[in-house]
């Protein structure tokens, strides 16, 4: 294999690409399918709503493939949250050794993980938050870009900035996350410093992808400027989809006279957005989307993307080294 990266060396795969966690679309089928096809592919931990359903869920993916798989744990605001601590509990006691980690003060989650010899990867929206998860004893980064889907943090910083104050800054490996797509994206990432990139929403259309076949044709057919920004008055921004319910939480958030949250609550409605992936009406409810969308324009196997992305990298890497010349000065 071409790639020979830290990211493919600790975690035993051979395309330097991760499934980032996605809440409904994280299943054993889905993370299977990608490290079957020589990527990480990642459980979501909080598709279930209690951690035995985690644990059965990581038994079936073991049946499905034999390539190294993770799992993700992300810690946001609730009004009755998970019980963090039981989740990764079952990561550490079916042996899994690679956790994703994102949201809110993950530092006893972390610590946690680290004590069992788990390989952390924690995304980061900003450099303070990524210098702070060093200080936690992370394994890797994953520097999230404006451009990705959900949660884009509060500092607008686009990944061509936040990847090379990355390079600049982070004794820790990192990989890039936010608007990627193909192997080009996976050269310019690797350029930049990184090791390895983080796709979300292009994995969201896929052939394997536990969503209905109707929101993978609206993916392959929308543009970079369908997604919209929701819920900044609360300091939660969260890129989704732009339709109808998006627009409908908008003009609550920009009009409300309160700010209450519980005016805009109903349109953002996380079982709403489940609804969407088993209905196939992309109206009926809001769905977190990238703006990598616009990149979008087929439904491939995870195997097919996968290689596909793999050669795109080599062969612009390869053509971008014959740009440099070493003859002499006229």
């Amino acid at each position: 294999m071409p790639f020979n990266t830290e990211l493919t060396r600790r975690l035993g795969i051979a395309v330097p690409v991760v499934q980032g966690g996605m809440q409904h679309v994280g299943t054993a089928e889905m993370a299977s399918a990608v490290s079957n096809a020589g990527g990480l592919g990642i459980i979501t931990a909080l598709i279930w709503p209690e951690p035995e359903g985690l644990r059965q869920e990581i038994r079936k993916c073991r049946k499905l493939t034999s390539k190294p798989f993770g799992v993700n744990i992300t810690l946001l605001p609730a009004l009755v949250p998970p019980n963090y601590d039981a989740y990764a509990q079952v990561v550490i006691d079916e042996g899994i050794k690679i956790v994703e980690t994102a949201g809110n003060s993950p530092g006893p989650v972390i610590s946690k993980l680290k004590k069992a010899g788990c390989i952390v990867l924690h995304k980061c929206t900003t450099i303070r938050h990524a210098q702070s998860a060093v200080k936690l004893g992370v394994d890797f980064l994953s520097i999230d870009g404006f451009e990705c889907a959900g949660h884009v943090g509060e500092s607008d910083i686009t990944n061509f900035i936040l990847l090379s104050r990355a390079r600049q800054t982070l004794k820790v490996p990192f990989i890039a996350s936010g608007g990627f797509a193909d192997g080009q994206g996976l050269a310019a990432a690797l350029c930049l410093g990184a090791c390895g990139i983080n796709m979300g929403t292009r994995f969201l259309c896929t052939v394997e992808s536990p969503i209905h076949h109707n929101i993978k044709e609206q993916i392959v057919k929308a543009q970079e400027t369908d997604t919209a920004l929701v819920l900044r008055r609360w300091k939660n921004t969260t890129r989704l989809y732009r339709n109808k319910v998006t627009e409908q939480a908008l003009k609550v958030e920009q009009e409300s006279k309160t700010g209450e949250f519980s005016e805009i609550a109903p349109y953002v409605s996380g079982k709403r957005g489940r609804e969407v992936f088993i209905n196939g009406d992309p109206e009926y409810g809001v769905w977190t989307a990238g703006q990598v969308i616009g990149l979008i324009h087929d439904i491939p196997t995870c195997k097919d993307l996968v290689a596909r992305i793999e050669k795109e990298a080599e062969e612009t890497l390869r053509e971008k080294i014959g740009l440099f010349t070493t003859s002499a000065k006229l």
